[in-house]
């Protein structure tokens, strides 16, 4: 890979991606938006509007579809297994161990995942990638919540708490639309449409305000090793997953980059609710997300070829 090459990746795919975050970031520091608010917009509206819209207009293989979720859960359970053992056999306390599954286990494939895959690989690869964001949120509030909570949390609540994720709704819906070849009115398809356009750079500003809660921990062994895993070992392990599923062409495009984002943002929501280590988690998700592009660079050349 030619550092020309390299550049222009970074330009055209990530750069922008940094600049709508930085704004973001500016407008948190200085006109303390709130990013709970924020962050509802996108969650109950923008974000399953994008999703249904990806859905209704790309169909998608269903075989790849299905390859997709089922990578997306093994990749999932291969590395909270790894880092379990990782965190064991380095000794770290049981707080930290925590907080440091969930930041390694689930990537921030929504506010920016989504979009890194729209501007490098577009809309078609898009689509794989929103049915790897939507699997990846629900084994988060499943999964996730079950980990932080580690038993002081009914876990039937948990699984209650799914019906209030909209993006299952909206593929449910999509699924549907379809299947029966139902007709949008055109009234609804443009107000989908219009919605959809503007989920991306909703999502880029909500990432910025997000990272202005970051505190850092002293817990750098933690830190470090849930970093390195996130970012170095698991885009090797899912492009050893898309060979064994054999997905291929756009789905493994999407797939991969959804893998290889850094630590998602709402993992904060888990570390404050379950009395985790947040200062650990805060600092876990800034710093990958800080230094995601060095390793995200290389991988867009490499997928794109």
């Amino acid at each position: 890979m030619s550092f020309p090459v390299l550049a222009a990746t970074f330009a055209n795919n990530i750069l922008p991606i940094l600049l709508l975050g930085g704004a973001g970031f500016a407008l948190g520091k200085h006109l303390h938006i709130e990013a709970r608010s924020l962050g509802r917009v996108v969650f109950y509206v923008f974000s399953p509007v994008l999703i249904f819209d990806l859905l209704r207009q790309n169909r998608l293989d269903l075989n790849e579809a299905l390859g997709v979720m089922s990578l997306t859960v093994c990749l999932v359970l291969t590395m909270g297994l790894l880092t379990f053992l990782l965190g064991k056999l380095f000794k770290l306390e049981r707080s930290s161990l925590i907080a440091i599954l969930i930041t390694t286990m689930f990537a921030n494939t929504g506010n920016y995942g989504l979009p890194l895959v729209s501007f490098a690989f577009g809309e078609k690869a898009l689509s794989y990638a929103g049915i790897y964001f939507v699997t990846t949120t629900f084994l988060f509030y499943t999964l996730g919540v079950l980990i932080a909570s580690l038993g002081h949390m009914n876990f039937k609540e948990a699984l209650l708490g799914l019906f209030k994720i909209p993006t299952m709704y909206a593929v449910l819906l999509a699924v549907i639309v379809n299947s029966f070849e139902i007709q949008i009115p055109a009234p609804v398809a443009r107000a989908a449409e219009l919605a959809a356009g503007g989920t991306i750079p909703m999502m880029l500003i909500l990432l910025g305000v997000e990272l202005t809660r970051v505190e850092f921990s002293g817990s750098w062994r933690a830190m470090q090793l849930s970093v390195g895993l996130r970012l170095l070992v698991t885009p090797l392990l899912a492009l050893a997953f898309t060979a064994l599923f054999d997905i291929q062409s756009f789905a493994r495009q999407g797939s991969v980059t959804q893998a290889s984002m850094p630590s998602m943002v709402s993992s904060t929501v888990l570390a404050t609710e379950y009395q985790l280590d947040s200062r650990l988690v805060t600092a876990i998700i800034f710093i990958s997300t800080l230094l995601s592009p060095l390793t995200l660079t290389p991988l867009l050349v490499y997928l794109g070829r």
